[in-house]
Formats: C-alpha cells, structure tokens, sequence
C-alpha cells in the first residue's frame, strides 16, 4: 500500500478511476448474470456474481486509501470524479443486493 501522507491530487483522482472501474466491472458482471440466470445457465451466473463480488472488494480497497488519509487527518480533496467514483461503487453495490434477492427466484 502507497505512503498517502504525501498523496497529490493527481493520485487521488487515480483512485478514484480504480473505484469506478472495478464498479463498472462488477455492474456489468452482475447484469450479464442475471441473463445468465434467465437462460438457466446458474454456473455461468454464479461464476459472474463470485467475479463481481471480487470486482467489488478491489474498489472498496481503493476507497480506503482515501478514507484513511482523511482519517488520519490529512485533506482529502474530493472533486467531481471522486463523487462520482463514490456514486458509481454505492449503486453497484445497491444493484448486488437486489440482484442477490432476485436471483433467489431463479435458484
């Protein structure tokens, strides 16, 4: 893990592209396994959720770089992208839930 006492901002918006690109890749896998489920393909599906939940932990990883610098006192510029990197893991993360629920029924 990097030294973020002396994170620039720079580094802190490479951040937060990792939050949204293993959210977009967990958002996709979750969409694609629920068309696997309705295909009653349930291997492919649950291979998909197992890979979106991974997808998941690597960007609430990233997240907490920037919520422990923040915690250890240091400013932690939050621009437009940081929030939209934000955005992008908490609907993800809402999308697994309900997608979870759903699957049920196919199960």
């Amino acid at each position: 893990m990097q030294d973020l006492q002396s994170i620039s901002k720079e580094e802190l918006g490479m951040i937060a592209f990792e939050i949204i690109a293993y959210s977009g890749d967990a958002r996709s896998k979750l969409l694609e396994a629920v068309k696997q489920a309705k295909q009653k393909n349930m291997e492919n599906c649950e291979k998909l959720i197992s890979e979106a939940k991974q997808c998941l932990t690597d960007a609430h990883r990233s997240q907490t770089q920037m919520i422990a610098a923040e915690a250890r006192g240091e400013n932690v510029e939050v621009g437009f992208i940081t929030v939209h990197a934000q955005d992008h893991l908490m609907t993800t993360l809402l999308l697994k839930d309900i997608i979870d629920n759903l699957l049920d029924i196919y199960r």
